[in-house]
């Protein structure tokens, strides 16, 4: 059983948790702070920190975990949490548990909806979306195929058999909700990946001792060639 502190801040959306995994039952249980504030998540995040670990009367050395949104998402985004996380990690000598921000949105999926499908889309700007396709396994939501960023018109095409009109959609990126030819079942648009969902899928991973040092904790930006306008990749 062990605490683990999460962040993330891929989006616009700055958010911190903490799951104690030894609480209800071995079910654990999660307190979360998050707040909408574009370009302000390097000045807000770590007075998040201290604010969430001390209303719940922990210290940082009590800390078993860091995890962390490891994109994809907004550039400058996905670095903040990841150089805070391994910060956070060298400082109190704890694994480092790298989240899918996609997977985080299928997670709250679930957690608010009990959805079993679930279609994560994060606006990448430049005309394109992240997107991942999510299934529910025992409670936490797994891949079904490699996360890309892709045009809108391009989703469809990538959708499981039988997945038309069953699935819920969830992300930022459903703004090109005309774009896309996918039928849903429900759709969770204009919201943003949850630490809390972040500390939930963490856990499992740490317990299957499949963190990483620090040193290993990488972003995930699925887009590599960032400085290129669209017309020249």
């Amino acid at each position: 059983m062990a605490l683990i502190l999460a962040l993330d801040t891929a989006t616009e959306a700055c958010s911190v948790a903490l799951n104690d995994t030894s609480a209800n039952g071995g079910k654990g249980e999660v307190q979360e702070i998050y707040e909408v504030i574009p370009r302000q998540h390097s000045q807000r995040l770590l007075p998040m920190i201290d604010e969430l670990l001390t209303a719940q009367g922990v210290s940082r050395s009590q800390i078993d975990a860091i995890a962390f949104g490891r994109g994809p998402g907004a550039f400058t985004g996905v670095r903040i949490a990841t150089g805070v996380a391994q910060g956070l990690g060298w400082a109190l000598d704890c694994p480092v548990v790298p989240v899918s921000t996609l997977a985080a949105l299928a997670q709250q999926a679930y957690r608010e909806q009990g959805a079993a499908q679930v279609l994560s889309a994060i606006d990448a700007r430049m005309d394109e979306v992240y997107w991942g396709v999510f299934s529910e396994n025992n409670g936490l939501m797994v891949p079904v195929q490699d996360e890309v960023v892709c045009a809108p018109e391009l989703t469809g095409k990538s959708l499981p058999e039988g997945w038309q009109g069953k699935a819920t959609g969830i992300g930022s990126g459903w703004i090109y909700r005309d774009r896309m030819d996918v039928t849903l079942a429900n759709e969770i648009a204009d919201t943003f990946p949850h630490a809390a969902d972040i500390a939930v899928l963490a856990a499992p991973i740490l317990a299957a001792g499949d963190a990483v040092p620090a040193s290993q904790a990488l972003p995930v930006y699925l887009r590599d060639n960032v400085a290129l306008k669209k017309s020249e990749r």
